[in-house]
């Protein structure tokens, strides 16, 4: 092993149930089922694959003589959102990743949404396509590397995986990206590796980890070299433990720390430091056990002298008397970039990446942002929303975090929306129903103050009265008739207003085109003013023309407003044309 290099960083990201926290147990070896034991919760955000025994039992040319690297740092929670949380050195935390995606469904809205996070972050990955056992003709095997795997199976297996790997390469190269199986591959530089598993059968796993090691110390072993020095991580999970209290789930990707030394995090309120007052990694089996002093690249559990609310996601420094370069390399990294509009959601994250990531998505859908802030949803979130003129902003949108009590008090006498949860793609469907309900709502609202081209017949057949008020039966042709309605002939002359509608024995506020109604008009008398078989319009004033034309509704209605606009014309040329 080189000791000038440090363990790689991995991080695993896919589409939900394509089996990213599979292979992560498969890798790890253990099961998440299994309930941790003990007052201290043992698993680590982070955990190491030894290499160097897993070499010596591999038969692959790069296990036997070439491995440099003493191992690999899996961090142990999977997606693309803790991969944008967990940040380092003004870029990603992880150096290189894995995109599992179900070799059978191939691309769904979370496999676009990491590659899109991957390609942000320019992170070199390789692809793991999972449950190969699920394709037809399979023949059980398990515990073996996919090479043996195609000694064991029938041709038409064999051919069956062929068809899907070949459109998974198509859809990679759909996003500008080549890709290939793994063995077939020359130029690792420039084509994706395709690594077909099973993380049920434990099937092509091994495969996979020595793709990764290969790969880091061939084109990553700049970034991965070992540097010496305090030592700097990134905070992955802030927990409170029983007999610890807050401890501090971190990689330390650079240098050593030693218990006692003083530690640079980030909080609410900004920068401070704190004493470190133990330290603890993952031992044999599940125990942790607590280190004088610890090396990079490690999974570590930092616990400190003073309680105080660490931001997860956020750098952690260690520092000596001066500390303002350190503060400022955590304002640096904990500055959210976010482009805002005037008007837009609002959203709220547990982390800077998380809130990123959810940003990223809003903005690709076209949706603006208004504010965009890191914690739970607060009272004053509610209030500050609901006093919004733009009834589009009225909706907070909360990823990873959650609804305080006054808050949801609050809420209950508010108009303002709040979608919660922890799936972006989700979220952002969601977001996009609620602002179609709501344009829908105020498309609506606007029908009903203001009037809308119309046109209709009066059926012969269906004469009531004929005068004080005239009430007939109507075919409304186009728009929308409404009770309040002025009315206007061909010929432009006044036709009465509408004073009530019924559909059989229930009144109405309005009627859509391709209804038949009953309509009392006031101002006028049948077989005098108006006639049967008439077709008549509702009267628009010249004020709403500009409205209603920015508006466009249906082909209809905006078709009947400019018939109205020539009635209008025969009196004034110059009609509609000032509004």
């Amino acid at each position: 092993m080189d000791k000038s290099l440090r363990q790689p960083i991995v991080c695993v990201l896919g589409h939900v149930d394509h089996g990213k926290t599979s292979i992560l147990d498969v890798i790890r070896g253990t099961s998440v089922a299994k309930k941790e034991v003990g007052g201290i919760t043992q698993k680590i955000g982070a955990f190491e694959v030894d290499m160097e025994s897993f070499a010596k039992a591999s038969r692959s040319e790069i296990g036997k003589n070439k491995l440099k690297i003493p191992g690999l740092l899996f961090i142990d929670t999977p997606g693309h959102v803790a991969f944008s949380n967990m940040r380092a050195r003004g870029g990603a935390l992880a150096d290189i990743a894995i995109l599992v995606v179900d070799i059978n469904e191939g691309f769904k809205p979370q496999t676009i949404e990491s590659l899109e996070i991957l390609k942000r972050f320019k992170t070199p990955f390789i692809i793991a396509a999972n449950k190969i056992d699920l394709v037809p003709f399979f023949v059980t095997a398990k515990n073996i590397s996919f090479r043996d795997l195609q000694k064991t199976q029938r041709p038409e297996y064999n051919e069956e995986l062929e068809n899907r790997l070949y459109n998974l390469v198509n859809k990679f190269y759909e996003y500008g990206l080549a890709s290939d199986r793994y063995d077939r591959i020359t130029d690792f530089s420039k084509t994706i590796a395709i690594i077909p598993v099973s993380a049920k059968m434990g099937i092509g796993i091994s495969d996979a980890l020595l793709m990764l090691a290969g790969l880091a110390q061939r084109f990553l072993e700049r970034n991965i070299e070992y540097v010496s020095g305090m030592g700097k991580g990134t905070v992955i999970e802030v927990k409170k433990e029983e007999s610890l209290g807050l401890t501090l789930d971190t990689v330390l990707y650079e240098g050593s720390l030693k218990r006692g030394d003083r530690l640079a995090v980030s909080t609410r309120n900004g920068p401070t430091v704190s004493k470190v007052k133990a330290i603890f990694v993952s031992g044999k089996g599940k125990k942790l056990v607590e280190k004088a002093e610890v090396y990079s690249a490690q999974g570590i559990r930092i616990v400190l002298a003073d309680k105080i609310e660490v931001i997860p996601g956020s750098p952690a420094i260690a520092v000596g008397s001066n500390t303002e370069e350190a503060f400022e390399e955590i304002r640096k990294e904990s500055q959210i970039n976010i482009p805002l509009s005037l008007t837009g959601v609002t959203v709220k994250a547990e982390a800077l990446g998380s809130l990123e990531a959810i940003s990223y998505e809003l903005s690709k859908k076209g949706i603006s942002i208004r504010s965009a802030g890191i914690g739970d949803i607060t009272r004053r979130d509610i209030t500050d929303v609901s006093t919004l003129n733009d009834p589009l902003s009225k909706i907070i949108i909360g990823f990873n975090v959650e609804m305080l009590p006054e808050a949801q008090e609050s809420s209950l006498t508010s108009d303002t929306a709040v979608e919660t949860g922890s799936v972006i793609y989700s979220l952002i469907e969601a977001t996009e129903k609620w602002l179609q309900e709501k344009r829908a709502e105020i498309e609506e609202g606007r029908k009903q103050d203001m009037p809308i081209p119309s046109k209709f017949i009066i059926m012969p057949e269906y004469i009531f009265r004929s005068t004080k008020p005239v009430i007939v039966g109507v075919k409304i042709m186009t728009g929308r008739l409404k009770v309040g309605d002025s009315l206007i002939k061909s010929d432009g002359r006044y036709a009465g207003t509408v004073k009530s509608i019924r559909e059989g024995e229930t009144s109405k506020k309005y009627g859509d085109a391709g209804q038949e109604v009953a309509i009392s008009i006031d101002g006028v008398t049948l077989h005098r003013h108006i006639f049967p078989s008439e077709t008549l319009y509702v009267d628009i004033p010249e004020s709403v023309v500009k409205d209603l034309r920015e508006n466009n509704m249906d082909t209809g209605t905006m078709e009947t407003l400019e018939e109205i606009i020539r009635i209008k014309r025969k009196e004034n040329i110059f009609w509609g044309t000032r509004a």
